[in-house]
């Protein structure tokens, strides 16, 4: 019997559709020749430092480094139940041979690893290597298993990955959240990203605006520019003298050019597309393709790559056909998709990229939640748009002479929409049509004189703008991208599968908030970046590791050699930043609200857990929350009627309790501050007069 395990419930579905597997079990697939199970992502993985020690439960720089010699493997939380079933069918007597049908990659490679480790199995494992869920490529790589530890560099490459960023993590975090009293998140991919939004932030609020005006002169024909004049009374001479003149055609210029389609969808380049027309963040963007996935419209999401395998030339001539059948792409002109543009088996690593299904043919958009019938047409139109034809477009510069001036104009003619056209039609469906197109320039000459008009143009120049999900995931995707070898299986700050989750923790965590559709780095976040060594920030650490990493599964690199390097990284790490001063200590404290002014000193008044207490540290002023004349009323001194207390003197209490008669009563009471103790009484509302004598 040959157990095939698979990272995910929908690829052990396909596999077991593949090889005719129909019997239904809990948690798996069986008849005579397979058993077909899965994990839910990791199931095992690192144990966390309390395992190790129980005084590493408690956050103590006394402790650090945390360096493992032999590393404890655990299962994942909430996933205990189907690692249950994986492990119990792994040990089954007549499970003679295991087959990992985890992704193929790495961090495939290690989900089944982990497992297969903490189990303590050790019988025999092949490998199935496919990027391409079609049947036949299932079933060709079943006939063509190989020999697990042909993986083992690859296991080694990623165990290195999973424990340095361990080392790194908990080390990093234990250590700045000791100095600074505060919990404070530090991670390989994390950090790098806060430092992106930090220094963005820097640009913009240290930018200065600075003024100048253009002139602009045109007739029927043609809009010219003059280059930024920082003058006033150089620009309005050049107005003046070119209003109602003679401009001369000094060159034209004409230049054809074709926009190839785009690429299909990766996640990272979904998520940044349906941030910019929709307005999505990327985790909102990744639920609802992830739901599409379940409900089987959409192929697997969490993907970073941008085209097809071969063996899915058929599927994705169907699919094509079937989405040129929804609105708005039913109403395009007839062309003739090319499917060949999509596929290249080179290209594709663990996933392929991101297409409708088949179950798209019945589908009623209308009847999908919005978010996800958005980004399911989204998918349509870049399917569409990438086996269409090239966009042809000819771009014309002239150059005029006015007054001496030289001004210049650029058009663009459209010589052919290809793949446009569908763009064009679902931005005008969608309701996001742009105004991005230039001005056409019709019948200029070199040569040609035109008596033009002018006008002056006030201008600043602009601060870089702050980053949006969409520039952001793009500064991540590229981010250390140059200094990482092709070869690498990753580039950039985290995968399109985590990239989603690094923002949404910068922004729970308070380092990072959305403002509008910005996001940007808060007080807190600038000042964690400001604390942070280079080495924790900067995208050059992970573009190391990779290029490692990669030599690793070569067999080129010890693994030994690297982990030793992460051990002394983090061993300097912890000796260089191993005090620092009070007024360091501060840098995080949340800012104080000042109830009031002090009666005695006028200084300000701050709140406590116990009491608001004035800010002199020579004053003894205090208002104490537990003051026995409110508790004895069942009353506790309020923020509020601190307030009132330093602003006016007095406030107003309701329902105070009576010791004599046991019932409650409205009055005022009024603060009368002594040398030393702060003394309260109370006041009584004087019954109303009315005419003809007492009420």
């Amino acid at each position: 019997m040959k157990l095939v395990i698979a990272e995910k419930m929908s690829v052990a579905l396909n596999i077991a559709k593949a090889l005719g597997v129909t019997d239904k079990k809990h948690g798996y697939m069986e008849d005579s020749r397979y058993i077909i199970t899965w994990c839910i992502g990791h199931l095992a993985g690192l144990a966390d430092a309390a395992a190790y020690d129980v005084r590493y439960a408690k956050w103590r720089y006394e402790d650090l480094p945390i360096i493992p010699n032999k590393w404890i493997f655990s299962v994942n939380e909430g996933k205990g139940k189907q690692y249950g079933i994986v492990t119990n069918l792994m040990k089954r007597r007549d499970v003679t041979k295991i087959i990992n049908a985890c992704d193929a990659g790495r961090e495939g490679e290690l989900i089944f690893r982990f497992i297969y480790e903490l189990s303590g199995c050790n019988k025999p494992f092949k490998r199935l290597w496919i990027s391409s869920m079609e049947e036949s490529a299932i079933v060709d790589g079943m006939l063509n298993l190989i020999d697990g530890h042909e993986f083992d560099n690859l296991y080694e490459s990623a165990l290195c990955r999973a424990k340095a960023d361990w080392i790194i993590g908990i080390n990093a975090t234990r250590l700045f959240s000791s100095l600074y009293k505060k919990h404070l998140n530090i991670g390989r991919v994390q950090s790098p990203t806060l430092a992106l939004l930090a220094q963005r932030d820097t640009k913009i609020s240290m930018f200065k605006k600075e003024k100048y005006y253009t002139v602009r002169i045109s007739d029927t024909n043609f809009n010219a520019v003059s280059e930024r004049i920082t003058d006033f009374d150089e620009a309005k001479q050049l107005q003046i003298a070119c209003h109602n003149g003679q401009a001369i055609c000094v060159s034209v210029s004409r230049e054809q050019k074709a926009v190839n389609p785009p690429k299909l969808y990766d996640l990272t380049t979904l998520q940044r597309e349906a941030n910019r027309i929709f307005g999505y963040t990327a985790k909102q963007t990744l639920d609802y393709a992830q739901s599409l996935y379940e409900h089987k419209y959409l192929t697997y999401p969490r993907t970073d790559s941008q085209y097809l395998t071969e063996d899915m030339a058929n599927t994705a001539n169907m699919v094509v056909h079937l989405s040129a059948k929804h609105p708005p792409f039913s109403n395009c002109s007839d062309f003739y998709p090319s499917v060949a543009l999509v596929i290249d088996s080179a290209k594709v690593t663990d996933h392929h990229a991101i297409i409708p299904t088949a179950e798209i043919e019945n589908i009623k958009l209308s009847e999908l939640p919005k978010g996800e019938a958005n980004i399911l047409q989204l998918v349509m139109c870049k399917l569409l748009c990438a086996v269409h034809e090239a966009h042809i477009y000819e771009t014309v510069t002239a150059e005029f002479d006015c007054d001496g001036t030289i001004f210049k104009a650029r058009g663009r003619n459209v010589v052919s929409e290809g793949w446009k056209e569908i763009e064009h039609l679902f931005k005008l469906y969608s309701h996001t049509a742009d105004n991005t197109a230039e001005d056409s320039i019709i019948d200029v000459e070199e040569g040609g004189i035109y008596t033009v008009s002018s006008e002056l143009k006030e201008g600043f120049t602009t601060p870089p703008k702050h980053f949006t999900e969409d520039t952001l995931l793009s500064a991540m995707e590229t981010a250390g991208a140059a200094e990482t070898t092709d070869e690498a299986e990753r580039k950039g700050l985290g995968t399109p599968a985590t990239r989603a989750g690094i923002i949404e923790k910068l922004v729970q965590t308070g380092f990072a908030e959305r403002n509008n559709r910005s996001v940007i780095a808060t007080k807190d976040g600038v000042n964690l970046v400001t604390v942070l060594p280079d080495i924790l920030k900067s995208p050059l650490l992970t573009s190391d590791w990779e290029n490692q990493l990669m030599e690793i599964s070569k067999g080129t690199y010890a693994p030994e050699r690297f982990m030793s390097g992460i051990a002394d990284l983090t061993r300097e790490l912890v000796k260089s930043y191993s005090f620092i001063t009070d007024e360091q200590k501060e840098i995080f404290r949340k800012d104080r609200e000042v109830i009031g002014k002090c009666p005695r000193c006028n200084s300000d008044v701050y709140e406590s857990k116990q009491n608001f207490y004035c800010s002199n540290k020579h004053c003894k002023f205090a208002l104490w929350k537990n003051d026995k004349f409110f508790t004895d009323r069942h009353k506790e001194l309020t923020k509020q009627m601190a307030v009132d207390f330093l602003a006016k003197g007095k406030t107003k209490v309701r329902d105070m309790y009576s010791i004599k008669t046991g019932k409650t009563y409205n009055a005022t009471v009024v603060m009368s501050d002594g040398e030393k103790y702060v003394n309260y009484k109370l006041e009584f509302d004087k019954p109303k007069q009315t005419k003809g004598g007492r009420r």
